[in-house]
């Protein structure tokens, strides 16, 4: 299972289901051409960088498309910067004034590291994001907040540690999240280039799996409660790529009684042959395949069982094709 951190949220009052299904019939090829066209280019002078990125294309979405694409295949992310502000973030944990004056120094080191070296963390990927779409009149917020993954924000919302953008396309807010699309880190100091295209206008029911804003008005609606934010499954950068929302267990830890039947749902946004389902345990490079039964998928929802028969408590995990997308921990007590 790869060390990738993987994470909704509209204004309420502008969008319901804002999602990259509103653009099924969008080609984004040429964009992505563009894109790859333009790899290397340097970040001196951003009006000429972000008019190579759109000129030659007509919708905002497309243009959108270009430059998300551009950033995360072209900023590599920067261990040295996120540990730097992790060790902040521990140091001013009682003290967000302290923080905050922190940070603010601290922004002005990083955009330059950026602009010279093509390396940041989080926030330097929403700014370039942001900068990029002002030039071409688009209109893109940064949004700061929790990113939860199976190292961080697992119990509790401990430390704020991400930021993405949301982006106002046909007057509709969407997210994406660049820092997560462009790769991942391994044990915290070697940056994996590997995008992963499941970040961009992600559906914000899969994106609210690990991704919480600090400012309420970038939630879809009020019913997303802390409380339920970190009982939620463990999910991967994997489960983003897959398009795979899970829906039960509710929680990542469950407890049921010995022989007792417990059911895994999910939503699969594209479709899925069964045949590529599992219920896994790890043990190493190993992933024993649990016999799942009564396995169905009704346009997209796919629902299967299984039956723990002795105590103890499991890590079990939904994998799909060769990915590991969601976490569950499962305590089989006595009855």
């Amino acid at each position: 299972m790869r060390n990738l951190f993987v994470l909704f949220i509209v204004f309420c009052f502008t969008i319901s289901n804002a999602q990259i299904s509103d653009f099924k019939t969008i080609d984004f090829t040429k964009a992505d051409n563009i894109a790859k066209l333009h790899e290397g280019k340097n970040l001196d002078n951003l009006p000429v960088l972000a008019h190579h990125l759109t000129s030659k294309l007509i919708t905002d979405v497309e243009k959108f498309r270009a430059i998300y694409t551009w950033v995360c295949t072209n900023i590599k992310g920067d261990s040295k910067q996120h540990n730097k502000v992790s060790r902040a973030r521990l140091e001013f944990k009682n003290d967000s004034l302290g923080y905050i004056q922190w940070n603010d120094d601290f922004k002005k080191i990083a955009f330059e590291k950026l602009l010279n070296d093509k390396k940041t963390m989080c926030t330097g990927y929403a700014y370039l994001i942001k900068e990029l779409c002002f030039i071409a009149n688009i209109e893109c917020k940064i949004v700061d907040g929790y990113g939860r993954s199976f190292e961080t924000n697992v119990e509790k919302l401990e430390s704020i540690n991400h930021s993405w953008n949301a982006v106002k396309l046909n007057n509709k807010w969407y997210l994406c999240d660049a820092t997560w699309s462009s790769g991942y880190m391994i044990n915290g100091r070697i940056f994996v280039a590997d995008y992963n295209d499941g970040y961009f206008l992600t559906d914000p029911k899969l994106f609210a799996k690990n991704h919480y804003p600090i400012q309420k008005k970038w939630f879809l609606n009020d019913t997303l409660k802390t409380a339920k934010f970190i009982a939620e499954p463990i999910v991967y950068g994997e489960t983003f790529k897959q398009k795979i929302i899970p829906i039960g267990p509710t929680t990542l830890k469950s407890t049921i009684n010995k022989n007792e039947e417990i059911t895994f749902n999910f939503k699969s946004l594209k479709p899925i042959s069964t045949d590529k389902i599992a219920l896994v345990k790890v043990s190493g490079t190993d992933k024993k395949r649990y016999k799942i039964y009564d396995l169905t998928n009704e346009n997209g929802l796919v629902t299967f069982k299984y039956r723990f028969k002795h105590k103890g408590v499991y890590d079990v995990h939904l994998k799909i094709d060769n990915d590991i997308v969601a976490t569950y921990t499962i305590e089989v007590i006595k009855t």
